[in-house]
């Protein structure tokens, strides 16, 4: 069967999309971006600079987070305002590894303590870091306490049948708890000012050009990854109950579905994947703190997800490259503008395209064919 380009997503109703050509596509322009950076100097044509490297890899940060939240609200059902929280602690996990390899070179030179801690006289460092020297301790951590919170919040949830706005409520109320929390000094997560002033990883120095390409690589790989492996949970069985219970959750629950269960599962996934964005968005950033918990940018993940069609995971991931184009262009000329054209871009997406941009594509596509059918017709009639 033939593959062309409009054919890379499915049909509407269908359990996802066909991500393949999409994963190729993403892994070919990280090739070359890649390899312009590193190869071609500045004066060519073919150059790729650092900086934009980076502000790539921060782009595909952010696709996974809007994956992730594609996963539970576009299949089922599950409007998260909270999936910042998440985003957040896996980048605080790699942050702790990040501070503890900084060592005798940060500003106080204490080889245990960060500067933060020396600076408000912590004599000790926090038992919950220890074992944050070890990168696969660390990376185990980003990803698993957020696993647990999504599990123990999801459960008590679920459980209790919360659905609809209240359960939107009670996630947007836990990230801002934890903003709140991760604000104080005696936490020990450098409090307002977060953690930063990092200098390498795995021994790679932070600043330079290969290690840049090389985290914006390794991001491209982990959302290709999470991108075909979310497209095979919903075109699996469990994915076609999580659709049924985004449809008609009472008639699966008759039918002897635990649903709570499948919805928890789910939510922890997501969870799991927006703490892998963090932990990868971290060391290319530079830099974490609590604004990274502001339920606004709750807000903002759920609008490139409607924006590029939600319940078809690659329009997940377009919407969020595109408005944060978007909002890297328009900051620069409008600073002042741009949360309010970002909120016009939404009601006129969700008036006019309900759908998203995928969706969009999609109906352009059923015109097209359905004019074929006719002309054929009228020239089989002829």
């Amino acid at each position: 069967m033939r593959l062309s380009p409009s054919s890379w997503f499915k049909r509407s109703g269908e359990p996802g999309a066909v991500v393949a050509p999409f994963v190729g596509l993403l892994l070919l322009v990280t090739l070359f971006a890649s390899v312009g950076n590193l190869l071609f100097t500045e004066g060519s044509v073919f150059h790729v600079s650092t900086y934009t490297i980076t502000l790539l890899g921060k782009y595909l940060c952010y696709a996974m987070l809007a994956l992730a939240v594609d996963v539970v609200w576009g299949y089922c059902g599950i409007l998260s305002l909270g999936h910042a929280a998440f985003f957040a602690l896996g980048g605080y996990g790699m942050g702790m590894y990040l501070m503890r390899q900084i060592g005798d070179r940060g500003v106080y030179g204490n080889p245990i303590l960060p500067d933060f801690m020396v600076f408000l006289n912590w004599e000790q460092l926090p038992w919950y870091w220890f074992g944050f020297d070890h990168f696969g301790f660390a990376l185990l951590m980003a990803l698993l306490v957020p696993g647990l919170l999504a599990f123990v919040f999801g459960w008590l949830a679920f459980r209790s049948r919360v659905t609809g706005v209240y359960l939107s409520i009670m996630t947007q109320a836990l990230t801002y708890a934890l903003m709140l929390a991760f604000f104080r000094n005696e936490m020990g997560f450098g409090g307002n000012n977060g953690l930063t002033d990092f200098k390498d990883i795995l021994g790679f120095d932070l600043q330079s050009d290969t290690t840049r390409v090389a985290l914006f690589a390794i991001t491209a790989f982990c959302l290709s990854l999470t991108l075909l492996a979310s497209h095979a949970i919903m075109t699996s069985r469990f994915g076609k109950v999580i659709i049924a219970l985004r449809d008609t959750e009472s008639r699966s629950r008759f039918l002897g579905y635990r649903t709570e269960r499948y919805k928890v599962w789910l939510f922890v996934y997501s969870a799991v994947v927006a703490a892998l964005a963090g932990a990868l968005y971290v060391p290319q950033i530079g830099i974490i703190n609590p604004g990274e918990f502001a339920p606004l940018n709750s807000i903002e993940v759920v609008i490139w997800v409607a924006i590029g069609g939600r319940g078809t995971l690659v329009g997940a991931v377009l919407g969020a490259l595109l408005v944060n184009y978007a909002k890297t262009r328009l900051t620069a000329i409008f600073p002042d503008a741009w949360l309010f054209a970002l909120g016009a871009l939404f009601v006129l997406v969700t008036l006019f395209l309900p759908k998203g941009l995928i969706g969009m594509a999609g109906q352009w596509r059923a015109r097209r064919q359905s004019g074929q059918h006719q002309n054929q017709s009228v020239e089989g009639q002829s």
